[in-house]
């Protein structure tokens, strides 16, 4: 005689492939990934606009400025740090020039090479926007819960493997 379905089990798919979520879709992960990214960058690049007077890129670039030896780094340095072109960063330091954040230097062994040096100007606003940013961010993300650490280390490996090769 055949078994008739468990009642407990009726309406629930036999596939996980099949439940929302279990096992989503390339395309859908791809999609949740850039719309988690576009919302916490535009809203962490508000709260500095608004309390700083800094973009999140000015930020990102005076933050690798300031924890680069010497609080100096090279343009290509700060440009792989930030995923920007040569062009995107010297138009990102030429603003931190400008509001006295940073200062260009030339390097000392090669004097074609450019470096951009913290000023205690740029300090300061670094330090005060880190804790704006590293707020925000950390509140933004608590809804990751007991999984932040297994998604920090899957979006890990994925950024290591898609690290373009030189």
């Amino acid at each position: 005689m055949p078994r008739s379905e468990d009642a407990l089990a009726r309406g629930i798919p036999r596939d996980a492939a099949a439940v929302p979520g279990v096992a989503p879709r390339p395309a859908e992960t791809w999609l949740r990934i850039v719309q988690v990214h576009d919302r916490i960058t535009r809203r962490v690049d508000s709260a500095l606009h608004r309390q700083h007077d800094l973009s999140l890129t000015g930020f990102e670039a005076l933050r690798r400025i300031a924890d680069a030896p010497g609080e100096r780094a090279s343009m290509g340095e700060v440009a792989e740090a930030l995923g920007l072109s040569r062009p995107g960063v010297t138009s990102t330091v030429s603003r931190l020039v400008a509001d006295g954040l940073v200062l260009r230097e030339r390097g000392d062994a090669d004097r074609r090479v450019l470096h951009a040096k913290l000023t205690p100007a740029g300090r300061q606003r670094v330090t005060e926007a880190a804790r704006t940013h590293d707020d925000l961010v950390a509140h933004l993300l608590t809804l990751l819960g007991d999984d932040a650490a297994v998604v920090t280390d899957a979006l890990a490996r994925v950024s290591s493997s898609a690290r373009s090769r030189h």
